[in-house]
């Protein structure tokens, strides 16, 4: 197998394989991944049964490795990890999916959910919590942090009573929520096609549909509006 191939070698089975959960991963990081297989090596009832590093591929792979459960993170170098959610859940409807993500909870664990996805782990939190996530999402049940499931309901329920419409924000598509994540941080119209395999034409026309759902008058305001936003949520 070759370097920066899309899957790499599985690891043997465990003894007790009556119990065994088979686990692949998703993540672009090596450090991530290695950290996941360390965590899990101390779980005789947890094995990594395979690695992907992007999208491309994914899907193929999972349906020849047949895991009990997929570990995901939404930032992909080649595509959207929501729509790869989409992909696999597509191929296998009943295989659990655990988003393990650094973007920020309040913002992308609807989405995941919304995707496909039973469960929704922040990076930010202890590696440790990935454990009990698994269990519970192997188990059929939705896992969220605490602190997120509180702020859905309380949302949901305060604005259902103060008749308060959504943010701006949450009213993006997935895609157009990609590109204004992709504006925040920077990037050119021609960076985000490339990144996004997508024409610097379709890129153009998102950022006018951003622009009309954000109501702002010009890409400066939008590239400015989207830094902000970027900015306050790496702080928050």
């Amino acid at each position: 197998m070759k370097p920066g191939d899309n899957m790499v070698a599985t690891e043997k089975p465990r003894p007790d394989t009556a119990t065994l959960k088979n686990i692949f991963i998703v993540d672009n990081q090596p450090l991530i991944r290695r950290g996941i297989r360390q965590l899990f090596e101390s779980e005789q009832w947890l094995s990594i049964c395979g690695e992907s590093q992007n999208a491309k591929g994914t899907p193929q792979a999972i349906k020849q490795c047949s895991p009990d459960l997929v570990i995901l993170d939404i930032s992909l170098p080649d595509g959207s990890g929501l729509e790869l959610i989409k992909r696999i859940h597509a191929i296998a409807p009943n295989l659990p999916i655990l988003v393990s993500s650094m973007h920020d909870e309040r913002l992308l664990a609807e989405r995941a959910l919304q995707a496909g996805a039973l469960g929704y782990v922040s990076k930010q939190e202890a590696l440790e919590h990935l454990v009990g996530a698994v269990k519970k999402v192997l188990g059929g049940k939705i896992y969220l942090s605490e602190a997120m499931t509180d702020r859905l309901l309380l949302q949901r329920y305060a604005n259902f009573e103060a008749g308060i419409a959504p943010s701006p924000i949450s009213t993006l598509t997935n895609r157009e929520l990609e590109v204004f994540e992709q504006i925040g941080g920077g990037c050119s119209t021609l960076q985000i096609a490339e990144h996004l395999n997508l024409s610097v034409k379709t890129i153009e026309t998102h950022r006018a549909h951003l622009k009309e759902k954000l109501n702002l008058a010009s890409s400066a305001e939008l590239t400015r509006y989207a830094m902000q936003w970027s900015l306050q949520s790496t702080i928050e």
